[in-house]
């Protein structure tokens, strides 16, 4: 007898009918399962909220005062006819990949993930199931990061130059995770840290969880290039050559991100340097995940995703897009929780 699958995909979002609940919900609904704290699929408006503990910091720190409940990795809970557990996703600390299985289907959610160790995150668990949802921001071949130490190096030989030559290092990247993953990577010998509000208002979320990161400075009205010489600038890609950033004087502006891989990319941009990470899984690791979870269909939600379906269905998998209003990673709009208060 064919029943109603464990998860459908509707207006509202992700919904599982088996536990009347909604999976990072792009509209107002009643219960919601939260993978991650960025904006894209975490958003405000909805009757409850269920997250990691890891991740409930920062999404309270972003909505507000919400109804919402922290669960553990790996915890299974029971919701209607649905159990439910969050599993490490790898993207950003406290992200989950969220697995639901109802009348021994398996489904898993996957959110954003990335599949290498950053240090920060909690690592990426592969999950065997019968049904896979995937991202695909950088679904194409052309997407094959390098080892974090050798970004790290790049980094801060940059920085190294920065000083060198009497110029602050103003360093565009994502306020919620990208900007830690690079604290963790910076060199804090070569000069002082300073960080926009945005990224020491997160910063200071996570440190208040017990996540350890370098020491930084508030870059408020009172510091600029004159108080701090020498400085690296962590800042949202949105303050770069704004009013804000001038008050550090000379400088280099560089950016963080999967998207530097492409030179037309990096030439649109107008920085000074590019320099390739991201809390997304390249090729090769989408590749890998897939693989890992031993699904036979494939669901590809935002990115690439017509091409990276169609090698799916190629190598043999049941792969179809799903069109969501999850973003990934984008340079070109500023994400909501850099400017969170």
């Amino acid at each position: 007898m064919s029943h109603e699958p464990a998860l459908t995909f509707t207006p509202e979002g992700i919904y599982c009918p088996a536990g009347d609940f909604y999976i990072d919900p792009w509209r107002r609904v009643d219960r919601a399962l939260i993978t991650h704290g960025h904006s894209d699929h975490a958003r405000w408006g909805m009757g409850r909220y269920l997250a990691t503990h890891d991740a409930l910091p920062v999404i309270r720190h972003r909505l507000g005062d919400i109804d919402a409940e922290g669960i553990a990795y790996g915890e299974q809970r029971q919701i209607g006819g649905a159990t439910v557990s969050f599993h490490p996703a790898g993207h950003v600390p406290g992200s989950a990949q969220i697995r639901i299985e109802v009348r021994g289907e398996v489904w898993v959610a996957s959110g954003d993930y990335k599949i290498i160790d950053d240090g920060l995150s909690t690592p990426f668990e592969p999950l065997r199931c019968h049904h896979f949802i995937t991202e695909s921001t950088f679904g194409l071949p052309v997407f094959k990061w390098q080892p974090q130490d050798v970004v790290a190096a790049e980094i801060n030989g940059w920085w190294q130059g920065c000083v060198e030559e009497g110029k602050t290092a103003m360093l565009g990247a994502y306020s919620l995770g990208k900007a830690q993953r690079l604290l963790s990577m910076l060199d804090p010998a070569i000069g002082p840290i300073l960080c926009h509000k945005a990224i020491e208002n997160t910063n200071q979320v996570m440190r208040d969880q017990g996540i350890t990161l370098p020491h930084t400075i508030l870059a408020d009205k009172d510091v600029n290039g004159k108080t701090h010489p020498g400085a690296m600038v962590l800042a949202p890609p949105s303050a770069l050559g704004s009013a804000w950033a001038k008050k550090f004087g000379p400088q280099e502006s560089g950016f963080a991100s999967g998207w530097m891989a492409m030179r037309g990319v990096r030439r649109r941009r107008g920085g000074d340097r590019g320099f390739v990470i991201s809390d997304h899984a390249d090729w090769d690791g989408l590749l890998s995940a897939v693989k890992q979870t031993g699904a036979e269909n494939i669901y590809v939600t935002h990115g690439y995703t017509d091409i990276f379906a169609r090698y799916l269905n190629d190598c043999g998998w049941n792969a179809e897009v799903v069109p969501t209003q999850f973003e990934g990673e984008n340079l070109d709009t500023s994400d909501e929780s850099e400017v969170a208060s």
